[in-house]
């Protein structure tokens, strides 16, 4: 049952929303795939880096990395959709995620599915945003109640007023992510 199902049962939990801060991928040929993350729910924040064998495998293991004390295992990816909305090179993606629970997820907490969405012309920035909604999603669950809480900051990250998921055009230093 996913959590707008949830949410008509009067079952859904309150929950600090999960904001994706920052997120950053490097890829190349005979290299294998980077990505960096820095999450937020509320006053917690983690941060989270891995490999990949691509640019997307790479950031949803970093967000695995980094929400791994609130999750207690990495989500079970299920499916990975993506369309075109329209025709041409510079057209918008939408990018849809369905995932389960961790395999190990004690109880209830193993329980349901969960599906977001994502839209923009960068598939890499939709497809990271639809995985943390669909992880949202799940967090937002009755049985998930204090999860963020009890996983406090232990995987911190500096804070920076001018923070921005978005692209702004400037070319950010994130060498210090890979140390």
């Amino acid at each position: 049952m996913s959590s707008t199902e949830n949410a008509a049962a009067g079952t859904t939990a309150p929950v600090e929303h999960l904001r994706l801060v920052r997120w950053s991928a490097s890829l190349g040929s005979n290299v294998q795939s980077r990505g960096s993350v820095v999450v937020q729910s509320g006053d917690h924040r983690w941060e989270g880096s891995a490999k990949g064998t691509g640019p997307v495998d790479a950031l949803f293991r970093a967000v695995d990395s980094a929400m791994q004390d609130v999750l207690g295992g990495h989500p079970r990816l299920l499916s990975y959709d993506v369309h075109a909305i329209a025709e041409g090179f510079d057209a918008e993606g939408r990018v849809t995620i369905r995932i389960a629970p961790p395999e190990d997820a004690p109880g209830s907490r193993g329980q349901g599915t969960y599906e977001a969405s994502a839209q923009s012309p960068n598939i890499v920035a939709a497809s990271v945003e639809a995985y943390i909604e669909a992880i949202e999603q799940m967090l937002a669950e009755e049985q998930w109640a204090g999860a963020t809480d009890a996983a406090g900051n232990f995987r911190a990250a500096a804070r920076s007023d001018d923070e921005r998921a978005e692209y702004t055009g400037e070319r950010p230093d994130h060498s210090r992510w890979w140390q």
